[in-house]
């Protein structure tokens, strides 16, 4: 990795883009995926760069509905193998959550990458690689229709972060809880999903681990009164209001005399 200075103002924004780049060079992340992570990074600005309180409430209902799964699946693209494979393992090994390598540019070298990253860190079996990814999502045409049918086929809850809203609309029609970790409030992937964690992947997924953690002392009934309580919808409108507002100071602080209006 390119030596960053610990000091440098945007020091952990860089690492995570060698990290990219890194996996790009590895054979887990392609180009398309390096877009995509810009993408998120304009959002991340947006939103100030630190995890918000709405993210946190995002954050425990994810974690009481993957304890509360009977089959929890957590997918995992190139990006997610990338930036975040030791917290994703932690996950899996918390929830008992199976891993599935699920890719929109499918290869066969792409998924045995991706496996072999989760494996350094610990993870056994992974599925959705060659011959497992057998199974189809219905009414979706894209290479992610192909699933294990022991893995997301057979789901009650899927973990997608860094998701693409065309199989998160998918797998709701077929009666699954799906939880999303997305930095764009006004994506299909946000507003379709059951549960989004809107925040950087990076910051969620430890945060997401720890959570589930301290949650696994709690019992059924207390895990349920967190998940009900949960309001997706009010999430996303705070998180807009959160950004709109956050523009509107800074805006001030500008002294623009257009801010004052209205």
């Amino acid at each position: 990795m390119f030596m960053i200075p610990p000091t440098h103002p945007r020091y952990r924004s860089l690492v995570e883009r060698e990290r990219l780049v890194e996996g790009f060079e590895s054979g887990l992340v392609v180009p398309q995926g390096l877009i995509a992570h810009g993408r998120g990074e304009a959002f991340d600005y947006l939103i100030g760069e630190e995890t918000q309180e709405f993210a946190v409430r995002a954050i425990e209902a994810a974690s009481a509905a993957l304890l509360l799964a009977e089959r929890p699946v957590i997918s995992v693209n190139g990006n997610v193998a990338a930036l975040v494979p030791e917290h994703v393992v932690a996950l899996s090994r918390e929830t008992g959550a199976k891993l599935e390598v699920n890719l929109f540019y499918r290869s066969r070298e792409r998924e045995e990458a991706i496996a072999a990253a989760l494996r350094r860190w610990g993870a056994e079996d992974v599925l959705g690689v060659g011959e497992d990814a057998s199974a189809q999502i219905p009414e979706l045409q894209s290479e992610r229709r192909r699933v294990s049918p022991r893995g997301i086929l057979v789901a009650d809850v899927v973990f997608v972060p860094l998701e693409d809203g065309d199989r998160t609309e998918a797998l709701r029609r077929m009666g699954k809880m799906v939880i999303t970790v997305d930095l764009n409030p006004l994506s299909r992937t946000a507003r379709t999903a059951d549960i989004t964690i809107i925040d950087n992947v990076t910051r969620a997924l430890p945060l997401l681990v720890d959570m589930v953690r301290r949650h696994k002392s709690l019992g059924r009934d207390s895990l349920r009164s967190i998940l009900q309580g949960y309001d997706n919808g009010r999430v996303i409108g705070e998180a807009l209001d959160h950004i709109c507002k956050r523009l509107r100071d800074i805006s001030l602080s500008f002294g623009s005399p257009n801010a004052h209006r209205g």
